[in-house]
């Protein structure tokens, strides 16, 4: 009888039995060392989650902050450990809930933050010194940090005491998703003047979480997604250090953004893999010494992309897997997508049994019992060398055409995705590539299903807020701390100190957005591949 031959995501060959001859000449000691200690194969922590299990982060945000805010206070009333913000698209792009570009998109994939009376309300009665908060924001990064913290001093609560991560991801913005508004090297620079405040007003927050997670929505295989993310992280951190930063002086704050599929082996490899790619680009390409500097802490999320509209229900059993190879690979936070996720915005119910799913793995297996289970397994620790080996090779590619930018600049990435994502497709097309209740396993009839949605009245109460608050304010003031962060901004001094005094004068996201696109221009995809 002959064996069909198997691959991985990426394309690397599985073999049907794994023996010691898998791992001949394999030191443990270099490849793994112990958990907590370089190259944190096994995990950034001695303990992992023998001590206290992974922050369960549920991701939330839509329509209006006051909706927003309901859902928040049911996550933490059902046992989050943490926050994570979605902002609606006009935000994304730095657009005001009013203008002509927001028509149409106000509260439908995020919620609305067009001005500090917003956040204000999105965190009503919720402790910011008490929950950690996460934002998937990027371009408009800055903004949406510096209201965060003016809302947490109205609360009394000093920078010192807020922890969280704000995406700030721009560079896959460029390669993945699209909602970027500045060039590329203005970006690059409020990246660095972000890592720089952070550090003296907010010196618990991580200051990006580089992501992985939309390249691999996009199609990425595990092998681009670490090696892409990666290289642009190692942008950024020249970037800071060319503006006169020390590595160890903003690396620990540091974060990544990775996804997890239902190919559970190779994604606990992509996980062990990154970790140690990571650690030896910074103790030997940076010189950091700081052990902090070295570690890959990252956040996951379930893989939206592999979520199905038909039988919906069998979504649960998928993001099950994805949780268990995150948790086994050893992720500090994690994000469950709720079944219903590729239909809708989730229900409360759906949300729920999302956050139920990471509650199971962490308190009724025995799976955090132990650090690393995996460590010294043929297949796995096969699996992580090759997964490795790979990403360093196209990361050298990368860095071949001039590092992560210009290679952004070339096109390269993206179309090296797209490349793979066209792959998935046509195997899952031909029946190659089995995806229940879609092309096997389906359904003659589907039952119904009644979704969450959003309520289109919302844009009109949005415009109606932002006119109040434009008739309310001290426009002169508004006008003087606009005035300050151009000049900042044509010049060379960090702009986040003028631009939360803008904020505080109750300028919106998007005349903030406005003023530094008439200092630093606009990206458009004509300059690119």
């Amino acid at each position: 009888m002959t064996t069909r031959a198997r691959s991985t995501e990426s394309g690397l060959p599985v073999r049907s039995v794994y023996g010691p001859e898998a791992l001949a000449g394999w030191d443990p000691a270099d490849r793994l060392g112990a958990p907590g200690a370089y190259p944190y194969t096994r995990g950034i922590h001695p303990d992992m989650y023998t001590g206290r299990p992974w922050t369960m982060r549920q991701y939330a945000g839509f329509g209006t902050a006051a909706e927003s805010n309901a859902r928040y206070r049911q996550l933490i009333a059902a046992g989050g450990h943490g926050l994570s913000v979605a902002f609606d698209l006009p935000t994304q792009m730095g657009y005001d809930s009013d203008a002509p570009q927001a028509a149409g998109e106000v509260g439908k994939v995020g919620v609305a933050v067009d001005s500090i009376e917003d956040m204000r309300e999105l965190f009503d009665g919720i402790p910011l010194d008490e929950v950690s908060t996460s934002m998937t924001i990027n371009a408009p990064a800055a903004l949406l940090l510096l209201l965060y913290q003016l809302v947490a001093e109205e609360q009394g609560v000093p920078g010192e005491r807020l922890t969280g991560t704000v995406q700030n991801d721009v560079l896959k913005e460029y390669i993945a998703r699209g909602t970027y508004i500045f060039p590329p090297q203005p970006s690059l620079r409020l990246t660095a003047d972000i890592f720089a405040y952070c550090r003296s007003e907010l010196p618990r927050w991580n200051t990006i979480s580089v992501s992985g997670y939309h390249m691999a929505e996009a199609g990425a295989s595990p092998v681009q997604e670490v090696a892409f993310t990666l290289a642009d992280a190692v942008a950024y951190v020249r970037t800071a250090v060319a503006a006169g930063m020390h590595v160890d002086d903003f690396a620990p704050r540091i974060s990544f953004f990775f996804v997890a599929r239902t190919t559970l082996l190779e994604e606990v490899a992509k996980f062990r893999a990154a970790r140690r790619i990571w650690a030896r680009i910074m103790r030997d390409e940076f010189g950091a010494h700081d052990p902090k500097s070295q570690m890959l802490r990252f956040h996951t999320q379930t893989a939206g992309v592999q979520l199905t509209a038909q039988q919906p229900e069998v979504n649960l059993a998928r993001v099950t897997v994805q949780a268990l190879a995150a948790v086994l690979g050893g992720t500090q936070s994690l994000h469950t997508n709720s079944y219903d996720e590729a239909i809708a915005l989730p229900t409360e119910k759906a949300a729920r049994l999302a956050l139920r799913t990471q509650q199971v793995l962490a308190y009724e297996t025995d799976v955090p019992a132990t650090v690393d289970p995996f460590a010294g397994s043929y297949a796995v620790e096969t699996l992580t060398d090759e997964l490795e080996f790979a990403a360093l090779e196209l990361m050298d590619e990368v860095e071949g055409r001039g590092g992560a930018v210009a290679a952004i600049e070339q096109g390269f990435q993206k179309d090296e995705i797209e490349r793979n994502a066209y792959r998935i497709a046509q195997e899952t097309d031909r029946g190659e590539r089995i995806v229940v209740g879609v092309n096997r396993f389906r359904l003659d009839e589907e039952e119904p299903y009644e979704p969450l949605r959003v309520d289109p009245a919302i844009e009109a109460r949005q415009r109606e807020r932002l006119a109040r608050l434009r008739a309310g304010r001290d426009a002169t003031a508004v006008e003087r701390t606009l005035t300050d962060l151009r000049t900042a901004a044509a010049g060379t001094q960090n702009v986040l100190p003028p631009m939360k005094e803008a904020l505080r004068a109750r300028a919106t996201v998007g005349e903030v957005c406005g003023a530094l696109r008439e200092v630093w221009g606009s990206h458009t995809p004509s300059g690119m591949h």
